[in-house]
């Protein structure tokens, strides 16, 4: 068992695909210098232009898997059959070390779990837009998905709403300008309390 002391903040922010998490994110990292993304590692072969340790840690199914009995993982998922993403204890601690404060763009279920272990020195954000419809309809706008995927999503994000009770903050993505600057002041008051 990895007994790892928690010694840094950290923020976490979950949504359903197509809320627009990761582009409030990379809008924090610019605005605040402590801030710092954890680069999560997943079971997946990367995309076109991903870079392993710069996007994800790319260590296929089996290596993910080996890592999970070598209980190397803060939190970990399998959110689709054989697809797995995780948070690496050592990728955390080491930016701890560095004075950082770790944000971490994780899937729903991944935050609950990290934020059950880390409690108050985490600060949980569930991002959400304004209805179901739009969801698909951002998701439909990026042409990156199959329809059998977006199907899939799209049920999932109905599990993934039921679960924005659990997190400290709902933030929501009505209009990106206004959910970043709002993101701004709950991070301010995060790192300043």
């Amino acid at each position: 068992m990895n007994t790892s002391k928690i010694t840094g903040k950290s923020i976490l922010f979950s949504a359903p695909s197509g809320a627009g998490k990761t582009t409030i994110v990379r809008h924090l990292l610019g605005k605040f210098p402590s801030l710092v993304f954890s680069i999560s590692a997943c079971s997946r072969e990367p995309r076109t232009g991903e870079v392993n340790g710069k996007d994800y840690h790319f260590l296929g199914i089996e290596g993910f898997k080996k890592k999970i009995e070598e209980d190397a993982f803060l939190e970990w998922e399998e959110v689709y059959k054989d697809n797995f993403y995780g948070t690496l204890h050592e990728v955390v601690e080491k930016l701890w070390s560095e004075g950082k404060v770790v944000v971490f763009d994780v899937d729903v279920l991944g935050g609950i779990n990290i934020k059950s272990k880390l409690g108050d020195q985490a600060l949980s954000i569930f991002v959400q837009a304004p209805s179901i419809g739009e969801l698909e309809r951002r998701l439909r706008s990026r042409s990156t998905e199959t329809e059998e995927k977006i199907q899939m999503r799209m049920a999932r994000a109905e599990e993934e709403l039921a679960l924005a009770y659990k997190f400290d903050v709902i933030l929501e993505n009505d209009n990106l300008e206004n959910a970043c600057a709002k993101a701004e002041d709950i991070i301010t008051n995060f790192l300043n309390g």
